[in-house]
């Protein structure tokens, strides 16, 4: 088994490449890839032949690269003009569109991607409530789920993957508190449950999701913050292991990884407990496998490996090395 890991790097305007050993975890540096910009969000096609990054800079756009199947470096393919900076990227189902959200631009996009995984502009171009921070596809494709911050929601849209456009499902969106601000979002694998992330207030927020008509229904409210952390909440990346069983999320404020249980019945979180980690966590990620996690540092401008305990989830840190400056975004893959 061959895996790869990619890093975007903000301030290098470059996307780190790793090979990472299947069986042991051990991380070997290949050569990065230029995005002429700042290096925003990855997101990896489904069948795992392309990798897209938004340019955050001007002139905005989202860029292809193809993956080698044996090397997993990237070759540069194309590119296509994105309405706004994108904060987040990602592929629907099919890997027919790309769906992204403009924190500053307040508003989501769908770009179509042709048959050589070249994309072209945006053909949907939606605006939102403040802050639009991420947007996701469901597993059967029928439905995407879009966060805003500043308006403390979770819009819930109705996906036409045929011709990519999105329709407001019934209701539009989900409010939760005041100021808790809504940042990143996953499904858990078996599809029945949303678990969402809130930047401002470091909570997550657990949701039913109602596979047959798209929407959301609130189950639990946790927080993910350390006891005694001082200083306002600044959390920022959320994932479930690819067996459903754990789920982590990160906190730049106080430099932490918080672990929980995931309950299969009923999909409440129970709180294992935080590590330390890079300084600033904006991104991290799970390697298919679910026995490590990656996690990378905006200030440290390092990642931390560790090895995620099977029976408890507990994380434990194996070894750190030197990626690019202000890492921000972790996509892991084995090639196919």
């Amino acid at each position: 088994m061959r895996t790869v890991v990619y890093v975007s790097n903000a301030d290098s305007g470059d996307i780190s490449v790793l090979r990472m050993d299947a069986h042991t975890g051990a991380l070997t540096p290949l050569r990065s890839a230029t995005v002429g910009g700042a290096s925003g969000p990855l997101a990896v096609s489904p069948d795992r032949r392309f990798l897209y990054v938004a340019r955050r800079s001007e002139p905005t756009a989202v860029l292809a690269f193809a993956i080698d199947g044996t090397s997993g470096e990237l070759a540069p393919l194309g590119q296509a003009a994105l309405p706004a900076s994108m904060a987040y990227l990602s592929i629907d189902r099919s890997g027919r569109h790309v769906l992204s959200a403009s924190y500053g631009g307040h508003q989501l996009a769908v770009s179509p991607v042709a048959a050589n995984g070249v994309p072209v502009p945006a053909r949907q171009v939606l605006p939102t409530e403040p802050n639009a921070h991420a947007v996701l596809a469901d597993p059967s494709n029928r439905f995407v789920l879009a966060t805003s911050l500043g308006g403390d929601l979770v819009m819930q849209q109705r996906f036409d993957a045929t011709n990519g456009q999105l329709t407001p499902n019934t209701p539009a969106a989900v409010r939760v508190r005041k100021g808790a601000g809504p940042r990143h979002l996953v499904f858990h694998p078996s599809g029945r449950f949303v678990y969402l992330l809130n930047e401002l207030d470091a909570s997550i927020d657990v949701f039913a999701f109602d596979t047959e008509q798209g929407l959301l229904a609130p189950l639990q409210t946790i927080t993910s913050l350390p006891a005694g952390m001082s200083g306002a909440p600044w959390a920022a990346d959320i994932h479930v292991t690819p067996d459903g069983r754990f789920l982590y999320s990160s906190e730049r404020r106080s430099s932490t990884l918080a672990a929980f249980r995931i309950d299969a019945a009923s999909g409440l979180l129970a709180l294992i407990g935080h590590v330390p980690t890079e300084t600033q966590p904006r991104g991290f990620n799970i390697d298919p496998r679910g026995r490590f996690l990656l996690a990378v540092g905006q200030a440290s401008h390092r990642l931390s490996r560790y090895a995620i305990d099977a029976a408890s989830g507990a994380l434990s840190k194996v070894d750190d090395c030197a990626v690019g400056q202000n890492p921000h975004w972790i996509e892991i893959i084995d090639l196919p």
